[in-house]
């Protein structure tokens, strides 16, 4: 038996994006949030290790959703092309047919 591949719900691309965002956000900006912590309680510099490691999962947080975000732009510019390019061969093919039924 023939399967047909299945499409994923018209909620998949949108969920994906949220988890990766999510993803960006929460995990650098958590573990700097422990580790500076921690850190300062080991070496006694309150706050210092709290308040860089978490200026610096604030950069590479940034960073993250700039390069995610631009990545999705990317692939949602080329399937429109892919789309325009499926809709102008339709189009010629079907005009070719209408020369040859004439």
């Amino acid at each position: 038996m023939d399967r047909l591949p299945q499409q994923s719900p018209w909620w998949g691309p949108g969920l994906a994006v949220f988890a990766e965002v999510t993803g960006w956000i929460a995990v650098p900006v958590v573990g700097a949030l422990y580790l500076g912590r921690f850190l300062d309680e080991k070496y006694h510099t309150d706050p210092w290790f709290f308040l860089g490691l978490t200026a610096l999962s604030f950069i590479v947080t940034s960073y993250g959703i700039v390069k995610l975000a631009t990545r999705f732009i990317r692939e949602a510019e080329d399937e429109v092309k892919k789309q325009k390019e499926s809709e102008n061969n339709l189009l010629v093919n079907s005009k070719k047919d209408d020369r040859h039924n004439t």
